[in-house]
């Protein structure tokens, strides 16, 4: 199932999105949602990981097992790092990882790369709120002021499974 890939949010304040609908600046011309930074590295100047993040709405009746990301990258240089899927648990003090994926997705695009997928172990999301983050790694050649990569979200699935 395919989402609003355009629906994700920084996850930091060094972390900046923004979208035009006639280019990314990235390869052919083709829109998408274009993920910057203003600091290099993967981790925050604020404390955690550098992240966008969005809130999954998954079907009544579905479990979920992975993601699909479509990307392309300005430089290889900078890249996404992480794709997570954590679960907001009851109360909502604490969110549990069930997919941790750190495989580094550096190929300039454009190209669409599947998480390692759960099984046996899928994520029902009638038990909680999903959390889908992507985590980004910046070179420090590449920051906002210096050479301005860009990452690009060109779409973003959701591989489901039936109960």
């Amino acid at each position: 199932m395919w989402i609003n890939h355009l629906d994700f949010l920084a996850g930091n304040t060094d972390v900046v999105t923004s979208f035009n609908a006639t280019s990314s600046g990235v390869g052919g011309g083709l829109s998408g949602l274009i993920i910057q930074s203003t600091t290099a590295g993967e981790d925050s100047v604020s404390g955690g990981n550098k992240v966008v993040e969005l809130g999954l709405e998954v079907p009544p009746g579905w479990l979920l097992r992975g993601v699909r990301v479509c990307y392309e990258l300005s430089d290889a240089r900078s890249f996404i790092s992480q794709i997570r899927l954590a679960q907001v648990q009851d109360p909502p003090a604490t969110a549990l990882v069930h997919l941790d994926d750190a495989t580094d997705l550096v190929a300039p695009g454009p190209v669409c790369v599947d998480s390692a997928q759960l099984t046996g172990s899928e994520i029902d999301p009638s038990v909680g709120s999903v959390l889908l983050s992507l985590r980004v790694n910046f070179d420090a050649a590449g920051i906002i002021g210096t050479g301005a990569d860009r990452i690009v979200l060109r779409s973003v699935g959701l591989h489901l499974f039936k109960l």
